[in-house]
């Protein structure tokens, strides 16, 4: 595998670098994450320097980029926040889906208002009674003239109720067929006429905010409907490759700034009359802890760049994402333990990065699901 960035990727990564000094400096962050709130300045400033043009293609106003320069942004944003990279990624993702499956009109009414910032994107999926396990998706949509009526709720919609925001909504509209053949995306703007939302109270990733969604009587135009009717399993699949490697990224950025911390932490703090990091098991924690995410980040560039050359990567993949997200969780944990009452302190960024992590395991599929795809592909039959 070849990890030698071009001189443009080397260029964008220090482009983001400087974007985030100015626009998130980590006295932002952190206010952003005391008061939870969406950081729209911020995004403003994305949008103004191009980062959502990058994956998409010129005909659309893109940069024409690839997964790798994705994984950069990405790897990037999450150093400084796995929050604030949910903000970035999850616009991205639901844009390439409507790359993927839009038709042409829907392309060139929606790509160019996501990229010049005019709306944002999120996506809603999971339910009360539907998270890993799809098939007991309960909300639905029936056809009414040229329209579609779409009824039920939502849980775990990151950033569903941010202003100018698009739910990508997963809904059944055939309740007898499997998921597979049942299941359509409508885009709903989450100021239609029977929406209503209610913010979550979370642990961590609190500036991009967790929604529970309520649909009543929502009346959404059949135009909105994309990839067409029954036929939403084909847009989650055309897009969940990407989501799951670009995540991966993210948790390796995170990873790799709890590793930052904790560092500079064991050569700041003196006992006993020297630095803690001159204590064998503190340097041996470290050591461990820089070694797991070198080797997750070593893992999940490969699967980038067998995605950017087009060969099949779906194997790894999942080992980049399963890896990478247990290894964010894991260093959190050590980095906690090494800077002991000043980690779990609110003041320092431990403690967030700590809150942050643990979702990392469950967002864009779960460790078990992970683990389950893997032994698939082996050749088991696991249930």
């Amino acid at each position: 595998m070849d990890m030698n960035f071009t001189e443009e990727q080397n260029m964008l990564r220090e482009s983001v670098n400087k974007l985030m000094d100015k626009h998130a400096p980590v006295e932002k962050i952190r206010q952003w994450d005391k008061e939870r709130v969406y950081p729209y300045e911020l995004y403003d400033a994305w949008v103004e320097a191009g980062l959502l043009r990058m994956p998409f293609p010129e005909a659309y106003g893109g940069l024409g980029g690839n997964v790798v320069d994705m994984m950069i942004i990405n790897e990037e944003l999450a150093y400084r926040s796995a929050d604030l990279s949910m903000c970035y990624g999850g616009n991205i993702f639901c844009g390439l889906n409507l790359v993927h499956k839009g038709s042409e009109e829907q392309k060139k009414l929606w790509l160019p208002k996501l990229l010049d910032g005019k709306v944002r994107f999120s996506i809603s999926m999971s339910e009360p009674d539907a998270g890993s396990d799809i098939g007991a998706m309960r909300t639905n949509a029936r056809r009414d003239g040229d329209d579609y009526i779409i009824n039920g709720q939502k849980l775990w919609a990151t950033s569903a109720g941010v202003k100018d925001n698009i739910i990508n909504c997963y809904v059944k509209t055939d309740t007898k067929a499997h998921y597979r053949q049942g299941m359509s995306l409508f885009l709903i703007e989450n100021d239609r006429p029977g929406v209503k939302f209610r913010k979550l109270d979370m642990l961590g990733r609190r500036s991009a905010g967790t929604y529970e969604v309520f649909f009543d009587d929502v009346r959404v135009p059949a135009s909105h409907l994309i990839g067409g009717e029954n036929k939403g399993w084909d847009v989650v699949m055309a897009g969940l490759q990407v989501e799951r490697v670009v995540s991966a990224a993210g948790s390796v950025g995170a990873g790799m700034a709890i590793v930052d911390l904790a560092i500079q932490f064991a050569k700041d703090r003196k006992q006993f009359g020297k630095p803690i990091g001159n204590n064998q098991a503190i340097a041996h924690m470290l050591a461990d802890m820089a070694t797991e995410v070198e080797a997750a980040r070593t893992l999940t560039w490969r699967a980038a760049s067998l995605v950017a050359e087009g060969k099949p990567a779906l194997r790894e993949i999942t080992m980049a994402k399963l890896y990478a997200s247990e290894v964010y969780v894991k260093v959190a944990q050590s980095g906690m333990q090494v800077m002991g009452g000043y980690g779990y302190n609110a003041e320092f960024d431990m403690e967030r990065y700590f809150r942050d992590s643990r979702a990392a395991t469950i967002a864009a599929g779960t460790s078990q699901i992970q683990r389950n795809l893997l032994a698939n592909l082996m050749g088991f039959k696991v249930t």
